[in-house]
């Protein structure tokens, strides 16, 4: 999973709520080993800020996405959130997803890139809904 270089930030909260996920074996084994690399080199790399500190237009937990591929017009609205609560009818993508370890992180404006069927295809992040929690 390849993203634009960019500084990624993290609401504290959200990055222990991650690394917890992460450090449970049953849960762990139920993702690629590929998306769990790519969340802890996101980790590894990430700013960690306090809610107060967090901006506004950032992909975190729970935030609704707009992002639009690059080479089209079409628009796709997701939320990120965490595993059990991913629903694809609900447009509800799991941060332990390609797609939610791509987008999370990273701020309105910025480009991402995710695997799909047949490689990889380039987004732009349009739109960072994040209700005040």
């Amino acid at each position: 999973m390849q993203k634009t270089k960019h500084q990624l930030v993290f609401r504290k909260d959200d990055f222990e709520i991650l690394q917890a996920c992460l450090q449970e074996d049953e849960r762990v084994s139920a993702f690629t080993p590929e998306v769990v690399e790519s969340l802890l080199a996101d980790f590894r790399k990430a700013k960690l800020v306090s809610k107060d500190e967090f901006p506004a237009d950032v992909v975190r937990l729970n935030s609704r996405v707009i992002v639009q591929e690059t080479n089209k017009s079409k628009e796709m609205e997701l939320t990120v959130v965490m595993p059990e609560e991913a629903d694809i009818k609900q447009r509800k993508i799991s941060v332990m997803a390609p797609v939610g370890v791509a987008l999370i992180g990273f701020r309105e404006g910025q480009e991402v890139m995710w695997p799909v069927p047949g490689g990889q295809k380039k987004f732009r992040i349009k739109t960072v809904i994040n209700d005040n929690e």
